[in-house]
Formats: C-alpha cells, structure tokens, sequence
C-alpha cells in the first residue's frame, strides 16, 4: 500500500531530524532555520503526494492542506535566513498547531477505512501539544527549542512508522 510506505518515509524523515537536534543542541538559530525549513519541505511535498496517489476521495484536502502549509513554512523559513529567534520559535510552533490539526482531521475522517487511526490522531496530538508548548514558553532558548523540536520529530517519527507498518498488515475496510 502507498499510504503505508509514505507514512513509514515521513516517520523516518522526522527521526532523522530529532538525532540530529539531539546530538548538535547548541546549534545557531541559522541551522534551525535549515533543519525546520527542511524538515516542514519535505513533509510538504510527501503529504502532497500521497494527496494525489491515493484512490479514493477520503481526506485527500487534508493531506493538501498540510502539504501546502509544509512547504509554505519551509519556503518562507529560507526565504528570510535572518528572521529572529523570537519569530522563527513562534513559526514552528504555528506549523507544529496546524499540521496536528490536520493530522487529527486526517484520522478523523479515517476512522472508518482503516483501522489504527488512532496513531495518526497521536501524531497530531504531539504536534499540537509541541506547538503550544513552542508558543507558551518562546525564550527557552535555542537550545531548549532544538532540544524539544527533537523530541516532536521523535515522537511523531516512531508514531508515524508504527502507523505505516500497521497500515501495511491490515487490510483497509470498505
């Protein structure tokens, strides 16, 4: 199944990502920058494209919902390589609010073609939570934002691999 092996490319997209917050916490804001810029393009274009590989009609604007505002914050965060601390912190964490969003939508309107959407909806839901978190507490420091950036991409990579593993031993209902 398509859907499956696309979900299992993003979970292992996001680990990387978190190991490379993880082993380099005193990273400038300027490999922030790379790293979120980066992480949210790539994110983008596979949900764009598992948009328009999937056969039915299920939830299809959501996954071109979330692509577009992926590549949206990618291409903005390389766009202006100098944005402050304060205004790239409050950018992850509206990008982590909205794609947990459309996550948790995404699940939702899943519910009754597969089985295991439950761990998509998690996906969101630690999206969600990482980008309040970003919002609430943005003078942690870059550390701290580096450090919790890695924990989301961790925590929604293992989720999203389970998730596609998952999808690929269970047969999608009609």
């Amino acid at each position: 199944m398509e859907g499956s092996r696309v979900l299992v490319l993003r979970g292992i997209v996001a680990i990387a990502v978190a190991i490379v917050s993880f082993l380099w916490p005193g990273i400038t804001i300027a490999a922030m920058v790379v790293i979120f810029g980066a992480y949210a393009i790539v994110d983008g274009v596979i949900n764009l494209r598992l948009a328009f590989t999937r056969t039915g009609t299920h939830s299809r604007w959501a996954y071109v919902l979330q692509g577009i505002a992926g590549i949206a914050a990618g291409v903005l965060t390389f766009f202006w390589p100098a944005i402050t601390g304060l205004v790239l912190i409050f950018f992850i964490g509206a990008w982590a609010v909205v794609t947990g969003v459309f996550e948790v939508s995404a699940a939702v309107a899943l519910r009754r073609v597969i089985r295991g959407e439950w761990m998509l909806a998690l996906s969101g839901i630690v999206s969600i939570l990482f980008g309040f978190m970003v919002l609430l507490f943005p003078l942690a420091g870059a550390v701290g934002i580096a450090w919790m950036f890695g924990a989301y991409a961790m925590a929604a990579g293992v989720i999203l691999i389970s998730l596609g593993l998952r999808l690929r031993r269970v047969p999608v209902m009609d």
